[in-house]
C-alpha cells in the first residue's frame, strides 16, 4: 500500500484522542488538540493555509491553479475515538499478505475470521488492526491520513484542481462534531465526510434521531412490611421497556428498520434513570415511535400516579437525504470517481448518524465517502490498507471531476 498513508496512519492512531460523552466542555477532551495541532502544523509545512480556532476546529484551504476551478469542494474527518473502548497507548499490528487464518493480538485476543467473515475478503491484502488492548482508531484516522495524503500531492501544485478546502473536526462520537463548525469560514459549495467503511460505501441518507432521558420515581419500604406501599422504580422502568415493539430492538433490525435502543440504566426501588435513543429513516416513522414512547409514558403515569415516570425527548439530527437531493450531483461525481478508481460503488442507508447530516442541514451538502476501515468502536476494529489506498485514489478523482465543475 502507498507508504506514505501507512505511515501518517500509524502515527495518528497513536495519539489518544478518546472523547468523553455527558461533559459540557468542548472538545470533551483537551488531549484532541494533540492531533488536531499537529495536522494544522503539518499542513502549514506543506505550504498550505491552515488554522486552528478556539474550539479546536483545524481549516484549511488549497487555492484553485486553474481558471475555471469555480466550484469550491471540501473534505472533512474527525479525530477523535469512540469511548467504548480506550484509545490510549494504540499499538498497531500491521499483517501483510493476510492468510485467512487467525491474527494472534496481545494478551489472548484473537481477530478471527470465524468471528468475522468478512476477513476472507481480504486474503492477500494488508490488515492494519490494534493489539487488541484498544480499539485502532481507524474511525476516523482512516479518513483524516487520506484527507492528509491528498493535501499533500495537492501542495505540490502537479495536479490541476478547484479550491480545495479541507477541515478536521473534534467530538464526533459523542455526536458534537459540529457545534461550532463555522460554515460559512469553511466556505465550500459542498464537501464530502471521509468517514464511512468498507470498500465502495457511499451514503447519503442517515437515521433521524432522538434521544430519551426517562426518569421513574419510587416509594421505597422495608420488603417486609411493603404490601400495597412499595412501588418500585426499577420494575416500573422494566415494564416501560417491556412495552416497546420487542422486534424494534436494534439486534432484530437492518437496513432501513428503525429502532428503540436502550444504551443505559440504573436504579434502586427509589428511583431508576435509563438512557434510550430512538432512530428510523423514515420521518413518519420516527414521529410515530417518539409518540409510542408518550404514550408508554403517559399510560404509566396513569397506572402509578401522576409524576411517576418523565422522559425528556430532544431531536439529535434528522436525514440528510432531503438535503442532499437538490445536490445529486456530489452522490454522481462519487459514484462515477470509484468506477474511475475501479471501485464498485454501493450506494448504502448510515446506520447511525454523521457529522455530514447536521451540517446538510446547515446548508453544506455532505454526503459520506467509505475510508476502509471495519469493527469501528471495538478492540476488533481493523482496516485495509488497499482499501484506504482506494480511498485516496477516489478523493483524487473527486478532484479531477470538479476541477471545472460548474
Amino acid at each position: 500500500m502507498n507508504e506514505k498513508l501507512l505511515k501518517r496512519f500509524i502515527k495518528y492512531v497513536g495519539i489518544d484522542t478518546e472523547s468523553v460523552p455527558d461533559v459540557e466542555q468542548f472538545p470533551s477532551s483537551d488531549k484532541q488538540k494533540v492531533l488536531l495541532r499537529m495536522l494544522r502544523d503539518e499542513l502549514t509545512d506543506m505550504g498550505i493555509q491552515a488554522d486552528m480556532d478556539e474550539y479546536g476546529y483545524v481549516y484549511a484551504t488549497i487555492p484553485a491553479n486553474v481558471k475555471s476551478g469555480g466550484y469550491k469542494l471540501g473534505f472533512i474527518a474527525h479525530v477523535d475515538t469512540s469511548s467504548a473502548v480506550s484509545g490510549k497507548d494504540v499499538h498497531a499490528v500491521v499483517t501483510e499478505n493476510y492468510n485467512g487464518k487467525d491474527i494472534r493480538l496481545a494478551d489472548g485476543y484473537v481477530l478471527s475470521p470465524k468471528q468475522f467473515p468478512d476477513l476472507l475478503r481480504h486474503v492477500g491484502q494488508t490488515v492494519i488492526s490494534s493489539d487488541g488492548r484498544t480499539l485502532l482508531g481507524a474511525d476516523d484516522k482512516a479518513g483524516v491520513a487520506a484527507i492528509m495524503t491528498l493535501a499533500e500531492i495537492l501542495a505540490s501544485n502537479t495536479i490541476e484542481h478547484g479550491t480545495i478546502r479541507i477541515a478536521f473536526t473534534p467530538d464526533e462520537e459523542v455526536g458534537r462534531g459540529t457545534d461550532f463548525f463555522d460554515v460559512a469560514r469553511f466556505d465550500a459549495d459542498g464537501a464530502y465526510t471521509v468517514d464511512g467503511g468498507g470498500l465502495g460505501e457511499l451514503e447519503y441518507e442517515n437515521f433521524n434521531a432522538a434521544s430519551a432521558k426517562v426518569k421513574v420515581k419510587g416509594m421505597s419500604v422495608h420488603p417486609g412490611s411493603a404490601k400495597d406501599i412499595m412501588v418500585n422504580a426499577n420494575l416500573i422502568l422494566m415494564e416501560l421497556q417491556g412495552m416497546l415493539p420487542v422486534e424494534q430492538n436494534p439486534r432484530y433490525t437492518s437496513g432501513y428498520e428503525g429502532f428503540f435502543h436502550l444504551d443505559s440504566m440504573q436504579g434502586t426501588c427509589d428511583g431508576a434513570t435509563a438512557y434510550y435513543i430512538i432512530r428510523d429513516h423514515d420521518k413518519g416513522k420516527f414521529e410515530q415511535k417518539k409518540e409510542l414512547f408518550r404514550r408508554i409514558v403517559a399510560f404509566l403515569n396513569d397506572k402509578y400516579g401522576d409524576g411517576t415516570v418523565s422522559a425528556d425527548i430532544e431531536d439529535s439530527y434528522y436525514n440528510m437525504k432531503e438535503k442532499i437531493l437538490p445536490h445529486i450531483h456530489l452522490v454522481e461525481n462519487a459514484e462515477k470517481a470509484m468506477e474511475r478508481a475501479g471501485v464498485a460503488p454501493k450506494v448504502v442507508p448510515i446506520r447511525g448518524g454523521t457529522d455530514g447530516a447536521r451540517l446538510s442541514y446547515e446548508g453544506l451538502p455532505c454526503p459520506n465517502l467509505f475510508t476502509g476501515g471495519y469493527n469501528c468502536h471495538g478492540r476488533y476494529e481493523y482496516a485495509i490498507g488497499e482499501e484506504m489506498d482506494k480511498c485516496l485514489e477516489v478523493l483524487l478523482q473527486l478532484v479531477e471531476l470538479y476541477r471545472e465543475f460548474r
